[in-house]
């Protein structure tokens, strides 16, 4: 299905760590080959986000080759005064070519007086075009990217003449209360598994209600913007900001 509210982008950074949760219980970090669905839903948000809609990731395209380095990091020891040492390993030199679109937050119907797509589009595009509302982060902190408009499918990637190649089990996002789609997801937080495959260095993504493997972590209830409650101020002056075409990080 081609959606006609799409947005295609370039993040670029020097290093990325996309955790693999398996390797975290010592705490160590080792980074996946390639981005998450979730991780790279998350820089989407912040060049922009808004209660109204879900982003929704359809592929990602690995431009250079897939390369790692490992780091000794002193984290915080929250139950010692004592240095720590970690060894991280982080993906380097990374670029990678994303295309994604919105849909309506059906679980919001408080926000249907701003299901505006003309206008979520045009803002969403001056945001890539500005470099985001927010930092852009590739996967943690200590990774910062950078956001650029660019075609989909243009120019040369490293992986454009490898046939498939598979990255088995791998996390693929979670799923909040506040963008359930089923029952089982309704009123919790869910995380979700795939088996990703990248072919011709593109990797298609299955919409979240597509993962067959999930598994609930917690109940949690989502939050109601109510004009009663004064929780709407905030997007208020976030839609004057925007609808003004001041899209300057600084705002």
């Amino acid at each position: 299905m081609v959606h006609p509210n799409i947005v295609t982008f370039q993040v670029s950074g020097d290093y990325a760590l996309f955790s693999d949760p398996v390797t975290r219980i010592g705490g160590e970090k080792c980074s996946y080959q390639v981005p998450t669905y979730e991780a790279l839903k998350g820089i989407l948000s912040s060049v922009y986000w808004k209660p109204t809609l879900i982003w929704y990731i359809d592929a990602v395209r690995i431009m250079n080759p897939i390369q790692t380095e490992v780091k000794g990091i002193r984290p915080i020891c929250y139950n010692s005064s004592e240095n720590d040492l970690a060894y991280y390993t982080y993906l380097k030199d990374c670029t990678y070519q994303v295309q994604a679109h919105f849909e309506w937050n059906e679980n919001r119907p408080e926000l249907g007086a701003d299901r505006n797509e003309n206008k979520h589009h045009c803002i969403a595009k001056r945001m890539i075009s500005k470099g985001g509302r927010r930092d852009i982060f590739l996967g943690v902190r200590e990774c910062q990217g950078y956001v650029e408009p660019c075609v989909f499918g243009e120019g040369e990637g490293y992986y454009d003449n490898i046939q498939e190649l598979s990255f088995g089990l791998m996390y693929h996002g979670i799923t909040y209360p506040d963008e359930a789609f089923s029952p089982e997801t309704k009123g919790r937080m869910t995380v979700r598994f795939w088996r990703p495959v990248m072919k011709k260095g593109v990797i298609s993504f299955l919409r979240p209600e597509e993962c067959t493997l999930t598994k609930p972590l917690q109940d949690m209830e989502m939050k109601i913007f109510d004009n009663s409650q004064d929780n709407f101020s905030g997007l208020q002056e976030f839609e004057e900001v925007c609808s003004n075409g001041a899209a300057s990080k600084s705002v």
